[in-house]
């Protein structure tokens, strides 16, 4: 069956022909639903190109070409322009398709689009069959499904691989081109893989993309925590452990395979617990002589919003940055010439720091750019014109928000990773195994309001008693006693921090 599409979305004919050689790509799709399965086709051309799945087990089975497996009508007919997957839950099989889209840009001259909304359609029935337990952890999964509609970064296009940067596909082999895909895609940058593997089992080829820089952001490549608590300033910790060192390495040696040339940006505060961190970051930095280590305080140089001081940064890089050059290609598509090479840069969340610095970087870059190819003389630079100075910043502005909202989001953070741990197969749901969201039979959030009246209201009859304490022994004894209990539900509280925030369950800490 060749019901293909090049990224997480579905099916019908698309608005030019398919490339020569290339396989049919569909961007609409018809969804019908019966009482025993759901069936998948496309809308125009070839109209018994698609799939069934069984509602009772989640079995996929292709369209038969006379329209028998389709046969009857179903109880609802509606378009779709995708299907990122199927994934098994606690009582089953579930099948994910996208509802609606946005067209946010374009890749090559074709359309990239953003995920609006997805449905998640039941292909079980086990559930009539689970215990209590088991019926709640269901509805967690499927409301941490739902939170996926809302993460932002997931992309997806029809008609080309996004997953994979221009200099890798000007240099890709004819024969690899032309392979579907689902085959070509970079699988680091497909969040739908995991969601993917029955429906390519099953000869149906889609495959969900994000999108690639070529500068690299990234956290401190060694072990360490940050864990959330009642603290306003979590503490940093690292783990002590035989593999750093390897890590660290592989990561490394991961980079310049893919990249050539590796310049290390250290953002980071050079004291405090920040200043171990990076410490310990620059120790096993020297044991890899083929990467360039710099540290740069950046509070320190470009604190209250000093960001011109980040030349200085520059200056310390600017050759090598330089040398490592871009792509650039000519009217008739001949490399003149490829990037050697890419900084990775990091702070301590990957954000804000990091943002700013790659956006100082991406100027300069850009600038270099402009004048090679005759668009700028040597003398001028993209901040001088302020129409397209103003352009280049708010689409780095934006690029900023986006990434904060997927890794630090304003929405239900845990919740967000906790989905993105779900749906990228990085936690798989164990039906035999306990239930994520029991932590050994605390449910230490549930005690949270009682933790929160017994403190406001021992502090309170505390206060109250201590003016009353003069009076008379057994006011001062009363008083002692509320403050004793006020004091120990405080012992309480700050001794089980970590399980009264928020965090992500099922993959759990370190």
């Amino acid at each position: 069956m060749e019901l293909e599409t090049s990224s997480s979305s579905s099916s019908s004919p698309p608005s030019s022909p398919p490339a020569s050689g290339r396989f049919k790509l569909y961007d609409q799709l018809e969804l019908r639903e019966f009482p025993d399965k759901y069936v998948i086709k496309s809308l125009l051309d070839s109209p018994n190109r698609g799939f069934s799945i069984s509602r009772h087990n989640g079995d996929l089975e292709p369209l038969t070409d006379d329209g028998s497996s389709d046969a009857g009508a179903p109880s609802r007919t509606s378009t779709i322009y995708g299907v990122a997957g199927t994934i098994r839950l606690v009582a089953g099989t579930y099948l994910l398709v996208i509802t609606s889209r946005k067209e946010v840009g374009a890749f090559l001259g074709f359309p990239v689009f953003r995920i609006e909304s997805m449905r998640f359609l039941s292909c079980n029935e086990a559930l009539k069959f689970s215990t209590a337990q088991e019926k709640k952890d269901e509805a967690y999964f499927l409301n941490l499904l739902k939170t996926v509609e809302t993460t932002p970064g997931l992309y997806y296009s029809y008609e080309t691989d996004i997953t994979v940067n221009l200099q890798r596909r000007l240099k890709l082999a004819a024969g690899w081109m032309a392979k579907p895909i689902w085959k070509q895609v970079d699988p680091r940058f497909v969040w739908n893989k995991n969601l993917l593997d029955d429906l390519i089992e099953s000869k149906e080829r889609e495959c969900g993309e994000e999108g690639l820089t070529l500068k690299v952001r990234g956290s401190i490549p060694l072990l360490w925590e940050q864990i959330v608590d009642l603290s306003y300033k979590p503490r940093l910790s690292i783990i002590n452990h035989d593999q750093t060192s390897k890590v660290v390495e592989r990561h490394f040696y991961d980079l310049s395979q893919r990249y050539g040339n590796i310049i290390a940006v250290d953002l980071t505060n050079k004291h405090g617990d920040e200043g171990q961190l990076s410490s310990a970051y620059a120790a096993e930095m020297q044991k890899l002589p083929n990467v360039r280590y710099v540290p740069f305080d950046f509070h320190h140089f470009c604190g209250n919003s000093n960001f011109d001081n980040l030349k200085i940064l520059y200056d310390q890089v600017s050759d090598e940055f330089e040398k490592q050059g871009y792509l650039l290609v000519d009217a008739e598509g001949n490399i003149l010439e490829e990037q050697k090479g890419t900084i990775r840069s990091n702070c301590i969340d990957c954000l804000d720091r990091t943002n700013v610095t790659q956006n100082y970087l991406a100027q300069q870059s850009l600038t270099a750019q402009l004048q090679r190819i005759g668009a700028f003389t040597s003398t001028e630079s993209i901040s001088m014109f302020e129409e397209d100075y103003g352009k280049f910043r708010t689409l780095w502005a934006e690029q900023g928000d986006e990434i904060s909202l997927e890794y630090a989001g304003t929405h239900a953070l845990k919740g967000d990773l906790d989905a993105l741990d779900l749906v990228s197969g990085r936690y798989n749901v164990n039906r035999n195994g306990p239930s994520p969201f029991q932590l050994n039979g605390f449910e230490s959030l549930s005690y949270l309001p009682v933790a929160s009246a017994l403190l406001l209201g021992g502090l309170t009859i505390t206060s109250v008693t201590l003016h009353q304490a003069g009076r008379n022994a057994q006011q001062y004894v009363s008083t002692m006693l509320w403050a004793g209990l006020t004091a120990g539900v405080m012992a309480i509280v700050k001794a089980n921090g970590r399980q009264f925030c928020s965090r992500p369950r099922l993959c759990g800490l370190i």
